[in-house]
């Protein structure tokens, strides 16, 4: 079943839109969560929390043509946000390393609603970047920085070396903070 007809069961509130979205992206979605939380009840969880989310979204949302990445983008959230909840004053290494890496291109910013406006276009700036890259460098960034892939996952993914990997992960980290800062972002 694609993805259209998956949409029209949830708008038309059909509970087997549920068990069609789970066959056909349920283990890509527990693997988006497990790269965050590495914890299989939790990351249960999350998956289940990720279909009640679409159902409650879906309407006004249509997501036929992305129906994959609006449930990953769901599902990442819940399981940031079930790593934060978990240890508010620890973090997890994984987002930790991967905040490190970037924390030399992207702002950082308050949490005001300025804030939240600046994200918007942050999130549209970085994809107009990645626009402009090889198809390689977007595949390497997306899966490391979405898909919180390892340096030697996406190297065995793609048949790179993990020094080709991280080469392209630090030029494209140099070449997004030289964009931002052309388009008036401080980092």
């Amino acid at each position: 079943m694609d993805d259209s007809q998956i949409v029209d069961l949830y708008l038309s509130r059909d509970e087997s839109a549920i068990s069609r979205t789970a066959s056909k992206y349920g283990s890509r979605l527990r693997d988006v969560a497990n790269r965050i939380l590495n914890d299989f009840t939790a990351v249960e969880e999350c998956e289940n929390d990720t279909y009640l989310t679409a159902w409650n979204r879906i309407p006004p949302s249509e997501p036929r043509t992305y129906l994959f990445a609006f449930l990953g983008k769901i599902i990442r959230c819940l399981a940031t946000d079930e790593v934060r909840r978990r240890s508010s004053s620890r973090r997890s290494a994984v987002i930790c390393e991967l905040t490190k890496e970037m924390e030399d291109c992207i702002p950082d910013g308050t949490n005001s609603v300025e804030d939240a406006v600046d994200a918007r276009e942050l999130g549209k700036l970085i994809t107009t970047f990645l626009g402009s890259c090889s198809e390689d460098q977007r595949k390497v960034f997306v899966r490391r920085y979405w898909y919180f892939d390892t340096i030697q996952e996406i190297g065995d993914l793609y048949g790179f070396s993990n020094s080709k990997v991280k080469m392209i992960l630090s030029r494209l980290r140099k070449e997004l903070s030289a964009f931002l800062m052309k388009e008036g972002y401080q980092v």
